[in-house]
């Protein structure tokens, strides 16, 4: 497993060692939630919130193993059923380029996981052609 080494039941705030203050009152739904996510365990985090902060580049150094663990579990049981357009999986397939060349294992493992699904969406198929594109010579 990539996640064995996080210790899950920290927040994202206590790993980096960086508290954020409160947003401002005016602040989107979304960036109150971003402040919400990161001060829980980890291994509170449901599906979309994982999706949520990754989407956002917040605490990837922690998130994307947990992420590409869980990809990697439900695998198996999403290609025995086909495939769906699935928002962590394209939450990570589209991280910049520089996030997969500076954790060329967590880019490999993640081509694996695509490799074992099947009927991909074409919206997905699109972003997994991408991050090929872009990490042909890590891959």
């Amino acid at each position: 497993m990539l996640s064995e080494f996080i210790d899950k039941s920290r927040s994202i705030e206590e790993l980096e060692g960086d508290r954020w203050p409160e947003p401002p009152r005016d602040s989107t739904t979304l960036v109150r939630g971003v402040h919400d996510l990161r001060r829980r365990a980890i291994k509170d985090l449901d599906v979309e919130g994982l999706r949520r902060l990754i989407a956002q580049d917040v605490g990837l150094h922690w998130l994307l193993p947990v992420a590409l663990d869980f990809l990697r579990e439900t695998a198996p049981k999403e290609a025995a059923g086909g495939w769906y357009d699935d928002d962590l999986l394209s939450a990570a397939l589209t991280r910049k380029e520089s996030v997969w060349r500076n954790a060329p294992e967590l880019a490999r493992h993640l081509d694996d996981t695509v490799r074992m699904l099947t009927d991909l969406s074409p919206y997905i198929q699109r972003e997994v052609d991408q991050f090929r594109a872009a990490l042909s010579d890590v891959l």
